[in-house]
């Protein structure tokens, strides 16, 4: 799982220009992104971060070929989408980009190896094919032994495993998750982002993550912060990288949970 498309001269993998987008909500005119320009080298693991509303999402979906900008530029592994069309558009994803979301979006009468193996459905690959590809993304994720499991009897933290190996079963240059931990508790939470961080130091596999998660900082090379549609940079950004570190554990009890468990350790 080395990826499809080597990284170019130095050029980074992905390439935002100055990308605005806007959409109409009723009578609205929603400015979702604002004039956002960044790049992201490949092998990096890079998180999209701010409060709701803040135009993460809308990001994302723009690198990942969801959506297209209003204006600017996203060119991707050297491609520039906004000269795709809708059939095109969908054919570079299934080739270039693996998704992970939130609530693991498995098939419930599916079990773990064809859950992970519904992507190369699209390819011409034989089933003997189709079939040692998915076992070989189960391993990777830790879940060899769970290849004939259905989603029912499986953990939270084990299902998101099994959307991982799908989204890395096509040997994707990018993967795109969005908020992989939200529906997890902390220590399943911390074990996604542990692999996500393997699947990049071991695999060299460029990953941007969205997530409220103020752990995800102690896991990713770098977090872009946005608020109401616009990149954060300087001091601005500093201050936010500082209040999530500071969520993350530097002296701030950011959850009941925290509580109850300092209250127990101390009985």
């Amino acid at each position: 799982m080395a990826g499809n498309t080597q990284q170019l001269d130095g050029q980074p993998l992905i390439r935002i220009e100055s990308v605005s987008r806007r959409y109409l909500r009723g009578v609205d005119d929603v400015h979702a992104l604002e004039h956002v320009s960044l790049s992201i080298h490949a092998g990096r693991f890079v998180a999209f971060m701010g409060p709701s509303g803040s135009g993460k999402s809308t990001l994302m979906n723009l690198v990942s070929g969801i959506d297209r900008p209003s204006e600017g530029e996203v060119v991707v592994a050297g491609q520039s989408l906004g000269e795709l069309d809708e059939d095109e558009l969908a054919e570079w994803r299934a080739h270039h980009v693996g998704l992970i979301f939130q609530f693991f979006n498995l098939i419930p009468v599916l079990n773990a190896l064809d859950n992970v193996a519904l992507p190369l459905l699209l390819t011409d690959l034989s089933k003997a094919e189709r079939v040692r590809r998915a076992e070989t993304a189960l391993r990777v994720v830790g879940l060899d032994e769970r290849v004939g499991h259905y989603p029912r009897t499986l953990s939270g933290g084990e299902q998101q495993r099994v959307a991982i190996a799908r989204a890395i079963v096509t040997d994707p240059d990018l993967i795109v998750a969005d908020a992989p931990t939200g529906d997890l508790d902390a220590r399943n939470a911390e074990a996604i982002l542990e692999l996500l961080r393997k699947l990049k130091n071991d695999f060299g596999k460029t990953i941007v993550m969205v997530t409220h998660d103020p752990r995800a900082l102690r896991f990713v090379d770098q977090a872009f912060h946005l608020d109401k549609g616009l990149l954060l940079e300087g001091a601005d950004a500093d201050r936010a990288d500082r209040a999530v570190q500071l969520a993350a554990g530097g002296g701030l009890i950011s959850s009941l949970a925290d509580v109850a468990d300092q209250v127990r350790r101390s009985s």
